[in-house]
């Protein structure tokens, strides 16, 4: 089984079946480990939006491919096996576009995230990677991480149910942060510093369903970097010859195998039925926490191989590990549990201010 044939999920239709083998073709005409190189990560975001891909599950009233939900997430588990760092990504731009489409103000701005002309990086208050809030009429603080595969990425904060506020590249100074994996993200720190005529604020938005995209967006990314891990095990375990027979002959190795290829499955099956925001974070948590685990057990699958650069498998661990640092499940979860209790969000400086 190679990486391009594998798939965790259940049957695909001839739709589903077409994308997959149109995105299985274009990664293995770019057969690279991707870095951050900005040239490079540009020129691929390109062709994905020529694809129709980066943006596929938005709207087609908003320019968007208008996938139903189980397209859009095969997409993002192929990118996840790919390049996880676009996957997530282009699961940002979803999430991006379905705030700010409809708002004519940025009409201009949501064509340029469709053909990758422009990259917005969408953060939420209650994460703990985002620390900002109002003085006076300036907007100051830092983000710790924004992995949004440019240089430059617009700013788009989340704040509470039905606020956010978005902050241009040009309020902003990022500064490069190095990371465990997810070459490409072009991982930054964010120093903003943004009069409030600068900036533009929605209200009235449904950050819920902004923040359910996110989430399930990370989750089929992960799922993507837990099936390629458990495929590329198999596939190693059954070409290598140990005790004068292959690996799949040992029972333990069987059995880690079926581990992993469970794991897997069941991740990629949890993010296409989740539908509420408890739902969607508990899919993020276990996706993310799964793919490590896949990850760190294929590697274990490979033996002292399993470290060489050359199989892949170290990488994929990398990626799983700075994947889940990226989404920040941790800090989602303290504001998911206030949402199961009914209990409104926590005020926050930014919040506070708009009150």
């Amino acid at each position: 089984m190679s990486w391009s044939s594998g798939w965790w999920g259940p049957a695909l239709t001839s739709d589903q079946s077409d994308l997959r083998a149109m995105l299985d073709a274009f990664y293995a005409a770019h057969d690279h480990v991707l870095d951050d190189d900005p040239d490079a990560v540009a020129a691929l975001v390109t062709e994905l939006a020529e694809l129709g891909v980066w943006t596929l599950g938005t709207a087609e009233s908003a320019g968007g491919g208008g996938a139903e939900r189980e397209l859009t997430a095969l997409a993002l588990e192929r990118l996840g096996r790919a390049w996880p760092a676009l996957g997530w990504a282009a699961a940002q731009a979803h999430a991006a576009i379905d705030v700010l489409a409809g708002d004519n103000r940025f009409t201009d701005l949501v064509a340029q995230i469709h053909t990758g002309q422009a990259s917005v990086a969408v953060v939420d208050t209650v994460s703990a990677h985002v620390r900002l809030a109002f003085t006076g009429n300036t907007l100051t603080g830092s983000i710790d991480r924004v992995d949004a595969a440019a240089l430059q990425p617009h700013l788009l904060v989340l704040d509470g149910n039905e606020r956010a506020l978005l902050v241009p590249p040009a309020a902003v100074t990022f500064t490069p942060l190095r990371r465990t994996g997810l070459g490409g993200a072009l991982t930054r720190t964010a120093d903003v510093d943004a009069t409030s005529d600068t900036i533009d604020e929605l209200t009235g938005i449904d950050a819920t369903a902004a923040r359910n995209r996110l989430r399930l967006g990370a989750a089929a990314v992960a799922a993507g970097i837990a099936g390629a891990a458990a495929d590329a095990a198999a596939d190693y375990a059954a070409g290598r010859h140990q005790f004068g027979d292959t690996l799949t002959a040992i029972p333990t190795v069987r059995q880690s195998l079926l581990g992993q290829a469970t794991r897997s499955i069941t991740t990629l099956g949890a993010t296409l039925v989740a539908e509420n925001p408890v739902q969607a974070l508990a899919v993020a948590q276990q996706a993310c926490d799964s793919a490590i685990q896949v990850a760190a057990d294929a590697l274990q699958s490979h033996g002292g191989y399993g470290y060489l650069t050359e199989y892949s498998a170290e990488r994929r661990l990398r990626d799983a590990v700075s994947l889940r640092a990226a989404v920040d499940t941790q800090g989602a979860a303290v504001a998911t549990a206030r949402a199961l209790v009914s209990l409104p969000p926590a005020p926050t400086a930014l919040w506070k201010d708009a009150s």
